[in-house]
């Protein structure tokens, strides 16, 4: 069964339906790749959505993490009313309004969880500068609803479950995250190079590892994200070396 709602049409023409699976896809690539964020807020003193511009990271599930001092108004303001919502644009040339975009809502709640740390500096190294300030600390966003823009009449609603990563039987995989990091930057740069460019079709460069979870790997050169999908989840250390040797071994078969 589908787990995408109808797509909105703004016209009276009949557009053809995309294959099954495209959105949830789309969504979850732009979830993952997603550096920035608009953030909307509500001002409890008027009521008027306040739009700010932060920086994102997201957690093994896939829920987008955000670090904002309290002195932020942005801040003040989910600490006031949790409800916010998300836009997260691709960007390119030409039409700004061709590019797929994805609007998230839900609520916002403060979050201390230890790996949210590293996983936010793993996106963000430059946050080590003020991550550990004392008015700084991590908002967890619960997905609620997901608007997609996919082009012209495509634009499903699309439940979290379509964008978020089951982490069900996973707990040895996320506990061993930090250190399969290290490793593979540390010990297979090469080998996530070639994921980026011949599994991915990225342009090459220094590319390293930003995160694992069941679902795939997260990639980054330079402020560029990149995700690349497994091609089937795993829950552990052991698969999780399997699969990434023949990822590997494909890569260079495919040079």
């Amino acid at each position: 069964m589908s787990t995408e709602g109808p797509a909105i049409t703004p016209r009276a023409e009949s557009l053809p339906e995309p294959g099954a699976g495209d959105h949830p896809a789309l969504a979850r690539t732009l979830l993952r790749e997603a550096l920035t964020a608009s953030l909307a807020t509500l001002d409890p003193a008027g009521g008027h959505p306040f739009v700010s511009l932060v920086t994102m990271a997201t957690d093994f599930d896939g829920s987008p993490l955000l670090l904002a001092s309290r002195l932020a108004l942005h801040s003040r303001n989910m600490a006031a009313d949790g409800r916010v919502s998300l836009l997260l644009a691709r960007g390119g040339k030409g039409d700004p309004l061709a590019h797929p975009r994805l609007t998230l809502s839900g609520m916002a709640e403060r979050a201390e969880a230890p790996h949210l740390r590293g996983r936010f500096l793993a996106r963000h190294p430059k946050a080590a500068l003020y991550v550990d300030f004392p008015d700084f600390s991590f908002w967890r966003v619960r997905v609620q609803a997901a608007h997609l823009v996919a082009g012209f009449g495509r634009a499903p609603e699309l439940p979290p479950a379509a964008l978020l990563t089951d982490l069900t039987g996973a707990d040895s995989l996320l506990a061993a995250e930090p250190e399969a990091v290290a490793h593979m930057n540390a010990d297979h740069a090469e080998a996530v190079g070639l994921y980026a460019t011949r599994l991915a079709g990225a342009a090459p460069g220094p590319w390293r590892l930003s995160g694992l979870d069941p679902e795939g790997m997260d990639l980054l050169l330079e402020g560029q994200a990149l995700r690349i999908p497994f091609p089937e989840p795993v829950r552990d250390p052991a698969a999780l070396r399997a699969l990434l040797a023949r990822m590997a071994r494909q890569a260079r078969e495919a040079g």
